[in-house]
């Protein structure tokens, strides 16, 4: 499998009854552009809003996942949503009818069936991966409820679930990789004790609720009044609960004999789809449900932005690209005002070169006399500099170029550069290369600290002979 992202090929479309609106709805999955991530869309309601899935936006975790924005709500958002990220999917428009998803068969399979059934495609951008470099652990004591994460190469998952149940015991549940969801995860359907089942009910839940939606288990004795309920809430015959004994309910079989564990493991997909990116690590969970799952979430969502400000790592004692003497070569830049040491990466979208910076350069004479610091006009200097070598470094005879400046935008000056600083410079490429014009955003580091920004045009053009 490549590591670009993917999209389904054709629009999916999938209808059925709420779990707790018992409303029928319609879903369309459709196909979105890259980076697009998921997106709900209430095409029922006016101005067909949308509800991004993400973490951010879950209003409530009772018996379900539900998003809410733009004043739109979403309900039990985690089987469809596992279904997207257990094959893979990236970016989607998910178009609704009504307020919530179908329950279909309470598992993700009729989703699988069908994103297999339509086909998958790769698109142009890679994926974004989070990947997980340190150990995050969770704990909710009054739900006696364990998370921990650790770093792996795959996005692995462990799922212990233990409800003091004599019906339920102790069931544990692994997920290798994700390669392994839809055949071994998808299938797994939603479970209830008939105890909680009468909970519901009277909260005014699960009104699309059914035999051929759950799993119900049942480890209680229930009173004649709570089977008038039921039978009036799923519109059966009294006479069809007076022989309620231990065990399942509506007498289905089992699956696997850790249905119930694999499907707590399928609600974790679902929910840390939320977090925006696919993720490589283990997660180790002990009696785990969607509350948990989303604080969880948020915690590793957290990281993810703190690493999204934080400086890459850049690994100064390789073996550069380009040293002094080919850098001398490439650009006519010559003392004092050559600002390049050595390029340390270059690709055809960007290019990481470096600036030592001693108290030898001539600049800190006059900037300043006992408060030496780099002028801001030469660290832009350098990062073009920088820029200049990316857009000559596939050219026959560089030498015989030059590279002007055009424009320079959105110029910041975070820290100040010092003697004895090493300075970073990271450029991306904004726009392909057209007619020796070269549009790049740069970032300037120190250390772990964003020193300076900017973006700049430049135009390379071959002056010499």
């Amino acid at each position: 499998m490549s590591d670009f992202q993917k999209t389904i090929k054709d629009t999916i479309s999938v209808k059925g009854v709420g779990l707790h609106t018992g409303k029928v709805v319609t879903i369309n999955i459709k196909p979105a552009t890259e980076n697009h991530g998921y997106v709900f869309q209430r095409i029922d309601m006016k101005g067909q809003p949308t509800v991004k899935a993400d973490l951010d936006n879950v209003t409530t975790t009772q018996r379900g996942t539900t998003l809410e924005q733009n004043g739109a709500d979403v309900h039990t958002t985690e089987h469809v949503l596992a279904a997207l990220y257990g094959m893979e999917i990236d970016n989607a428009l998910i178009e609704l009818d009504g307020p919530e998803i179908p329950i279909l068969d309470g598992s993700s399979k009729p989703f699988v069936d069908a994103i297999i059934k339509t086909g998958i495609v790769d698109q142009a951008a890679e994926k974004n991966y989070f990947v997980l470099k340190e150990n995050i652990a969770y704990e909710e004591t009054n739900k006696q409820v364990e998370m921990l994460a650790v770093p792996a190469d795959e996005f692995r998952l462990t799922v212990m679930v233990d409800y003091n149940s004599p019906l339920l015991g102790t069931q544990h549940a692994s997920m290798y990789h994700i390669g392994e969801f839809a055949s071994e995860i998808s299938s797994c359907r939603t479970f209830v004790f008939l105890r909680e089942l009468i909970q519901l009910v009277n909260n005014g839940l699960i009104k699309g609720g059914d035999a051929d939606n759950a799993i119900v288990m049942v480890d209680t004795s229930i009173s004649e009044e709570e089977k008038d309920r039921l039978a009036a809430t799923f519109n059966r015959d009294k006479s069809e609960l007076q022989k309620i004994g231990i065990g399942i309910l509506n007498n289905v079989e089992l699956q696997y004999e850790n249905e119930p564990a694999r499907h707590k493991l399928l609600d974790i997909v679902g929910d840390l789809a939320l977090i925006g990116r696919p993720f490589k690590g283990h997660i180790l969970a002990a009696r785990p449900g969607h509350h948990t799952n989303v604080e969880f979430g948020k915690i590793l969502k957290d990281i993810m932005k703190k690493e999204a400000k934080a400086a890459p790592k850049f690994d100064l004692q390789k073996e550069p690209v380009y040293d002094i003497n080919q850098i001398t070569a490439m650009l006519p830049h010559r003392y004092p005002f050559l600002l390049v040491d050595k390029i340390i990466d270059v690709n055809d979208q960007s290019i990481t070169g470096v600036k030592n910076i001693t108290f030898n350069e001539e600049f800190f004479q006059g900037h300043f006399p006992g408060n030496p610091v780099m002028p801001g006009v030469l660290q832009i200097e350098a990062m073009a500099q920088v820029g200049g070598i990316f857009a000559l470094h596939n050219v026959d005879d560089p030498e015989l170029y030059s590279t002007y400046f055009l424009k320079i935008d959105k110029v910041k000056f975070k820290q100040k550069v010092l003697p004895g600083d090493t300075i970073v410079f990271h450029l991306n490429l904004l726009t392909p290369i057209r007619r020796g014009l070269v549009n790049m955003g740069g970032t300037a580091y120190v250390g772990d600290k964003v020193v300076m920004q900017a973006e700049m045009m430049a135009q390379v053009v071959k002056d010499k002979k």
